[in-house]
C-alpha cells in the first residue's frame, strides 16, 4: 500500500511510524489510561490490511484517533490529537528550508519547470526564487481556500506561479504599445505625449518597457509594429528638410551663376529654376 503524503509525495506504508506515534502519547499519559504493545499492533495491522492501494496520511491518523477512542482510551487519544496538531504547527512553522536549500544546490525540478525561461544557476534568478519560495508558502497557509490547496497537491490542479500571488502584481504582460503611444501614456506620475519622430517613439517604449518591468513578474511581449508609423513621421521630416536645403543651396547657386554674368536683375528666372512661387 502507497501513502500519500501531504505535500502529494507518493511513499511506500511503513507500520513502524504509526507504532512510534502511538507510543510517544501514550508515554505522556497515565499507565491507567495506556494501552498496550499488543494494542498498537492490532491498529497498526488493521490499517495495513486494508485492501486499498493507496491512502492520505490524514486517513491514516483518523483511523488511529478512532481506534483509541473504541477502546475508551480518551486521554490518550486526546493526547495524540495534540501530537498530531503540534506536528502540522511544525510543518506550518518552517516549511520552506528544504525547497530553498535544493534550488541553491540546483536539484528543484519543479522550479525550473515552472519558469523553464529563467536560468537557475545565476545569482539574481535564485534570489528571484528565494523569494518565490516565500510566498509559495504564505499563498498555500495563508491566501488560498485549502480545498485549492488541496486539488493542487493532489495534481487535480495546477496553480500557476504561485510564487507571486503575495505581491498584487501581474505576470507575463502583452504591452500594449500601440495605445500607449498614439494616445500618450504615463510613466513615474509623468505624462508622456505622443511622440513626434521615430528616435523619440524608441525612447519612450524602452521607458515603458523598463517601467512595466519593475512592476511585474516574468516577461513581456511588445509589438514592434506600432513603431512603423513613426518611422514614416521621421522620412517625411527629413524629406522635407533635404527638399528645404536642396532649395536653399539650388537659390545660392544660381544667384551666384548670375552674379558672375552679371544678369543681377533676372531673379525670377532664378526662382522659376527652383520651383519657387
Amino acid at each position: 500500500m502507497k501513502v500519500i503524503k501531504r505535500d502529494g509525495r507518493v511513499v511506500d506504508y511503513d507500520g513502524a511510524k504509526i507504532i512510534m506515534a502511538i507510543k510517544k502519547a501514550n508515554n505522556e499519559v497515565h499507565l491507567n489510561d495506556q494501552i498496550t504493545d499488543r494494542k498498537m499492533k492490532d491498529i497498526e495491522q488493521m490499517i495495513s490490511e486494508m485492501t486499498r492501494s493507496q491512502i492520505q496520511v490524514e486517513e491514516i491518523q483518523d483511523l488511529i484517533e478512532h481506534s483509541l477512542v473504541q477502546e475508551q482510551k480518551y486521554e490518550l487519544a486526546k493526547k495524540y490529537i495534540i501530537y498530531r496538531y503540534k506536528h502540522a504547527l511544525m510543518r506550518k512553522a518552517n516549511t520552506t528550508d528544504e525547497s530553498i536549500l535544493s534550488l541553491i544546490r540546483n536539484d528543484n525540478k519543479e522550479l525550473a519547470e515552472e519558469n523553464s525561461n529563467k536560468n537557475t544557476l545565476l545569482a539574481s534568478t535564485q534570489r528571484d526564487y528565494i523569494a518565490g519560495e516565500v510566498s509559495r508558502d504564505l499563498t498555500k497557509r495563508v491566501l488560498l481556500p485549502d480545498r485549492i490547496v488541496e486539488a493542487h497537491e493532489s495534481g487535480a490542479i495546477h496553480f500557476h506561479d504561485a510564487d507571486y500571488f503575495l505581491q498584487p502584481i501581474f505576470n507575463c504582460c502583452l504591452i500594449n504599445i500601440g495605445d500607449m503611444l498614439d494616445h500618450g501614456t504615463v510613466i513615474n506620475g509623468k505624462l508622456i505625449e505622443t511622440p513626434k519622430s521615430f528616435r523619440v517613439a524608441c525612447t519612450v517604449t524602452t521607458q515603458i518597457i523598463a517601467s512595466v518591468a519593475s512592476n511585474q513578474y516574468g516577461g513581456q511581449s511588445v509589438d514592434l509594429i506600432h513603431l512603423g508609423k513613426y518611422l514614416r513621421y521621421s522620412r517625411e521630416k527629413f524629406r522635407r528638410k533635404a527638399k528645404e536645403n536642396w532649395t536653399i543651396v539650388s537659390v545660392r547657386n544660381s544667384w551666384n551663376k548670375l552674379l558672375r554674368s552679371g544678369q543681377k536683375k533676372n531673379y525670377r528666372l532664378v526662382f522659376r529654376q527652383c520651383n519657387i512661387r
